[in-house]
């Protein structure tokens, strides 16, 4: 990445926030480079919802289970212990110290070796059971995790941390409260086509037009799942690896299944309504 994001100097800007977003690719409207900014800035975490596809976890990429025991290595210095006649003799630390943890991504996030703010990124929330959500309030509330065998371990430099929902369930308010919140929308026509040239540069721009303009169209669809920007810029993809250079229907018929993940829509969509709507997005 051209340029990688941290905590602001007080001299930072939500400019230099939307900049360093476009640098690493990703086009990011005012209100979520704000929202961006802010996290940053005031050190909180950033609660993002949004429908699935709209680049809630591409934005914590581009900002660049808690822990374990080893056991197999605890096991082996049990037997190291009996074979010296220890074993009577042994106490917790003796297999429970810190060489026998297994850090996980949360505790990695709380323990900074050079002194720079690692990123934590907590993805669909929303899928994991409400246990993992209770256990996280603790670390969001004061960046830190209890280990009963060993103790508190706080951190030196508190996380970046951003929270990823598709809402398939509502996550309980006393995690939102410790959060800013942001919900990101599909993008406008003029953002997505942006996304999709900075993304596919190789794409004709009267091609990402015309996609663009179909995949918008087919946002508005009774369907079981709407394509989002990922399915776009598959497309995109797609297309060009087929030596596609104008939105046609043969192409778009061949390709559905890029853009639509469920049976019963490619079933909807064959035929007359296709032609429509690629119709609608030459025009």
């Amino acid at each position: 990445m051209s340029e990688q994001l941290s905590r602001p100097s007080t001299t930072a800007s939500i400019d230099q926030v939307e900049q360093a977003l476009l640098a690493n690719d990703y086009v990011a409207d005012r209100s979520l480079a704000t929202a961006v900014f802010l996290a940053l800035e005031l050190a909180r975490p950033l609660f993002v919802e949004g429908e699935a596809g709209v680049g809630k976890t591409e934005l914590a990429k581009v900002l660049t289970a808690v822990y374990e025991w080893d056991y197999p290595r605890q096991m082996l210095a049990i037997r190291l212990l009996e074979a010296r006649g220890r074993a009577e003799q042994a106490t917790t630390r003796d297999i429970f110290g810190p060489e026998f943890l297994i850090k996980r991504p949360l505790l990695q996030a709380l323990e900074s070796t050079d002194g720079k703010a690692p990123l934590l990124l907590i993805d669909e929330i929303d899928r994991a059971d409400e246990e993992f959500e209770a256990y996280l309030l603790e670390i969001l509330s004061d960046f830190q995790v209890s280990v009963p065998e060993i103790g508190t371990i706080r951190a030196a430099v508190p996380p970046v941390v951003v929270i990823t929902s598709n809402r398939t369930r509502e996550v309980h308010d006393a995690l939102k409260r410790r959060c800013l919140y942001h919900w990101i929308e599909y993008p406008t026509f003029e953002k997505e086509l942006q996304i999709v040239l900075a993304r596919v540069p190789r794409a004709p721009r009267q091609l990402a037009e015309q996609l663009v303009r179909f995949v918008q169209r087919l946002r508005s669809e009774e369907l079981t799942k709407v394509p989002g920007i990922a399915e776009t810029l598959d497309w995109a993809a797609a297309l060009m690896s087929l030596g596609v250079a104008q939105l046609e229907v043969p192409a778009v018929e061949a390709t559905l299944g890029v853009g639509l993940k469920y049976e019963e829509d490619l079933r909807a969509l064959r035929g007359e309504r296709v032609r429509e709507l690629v119709v609608e997005a030459n025009g």
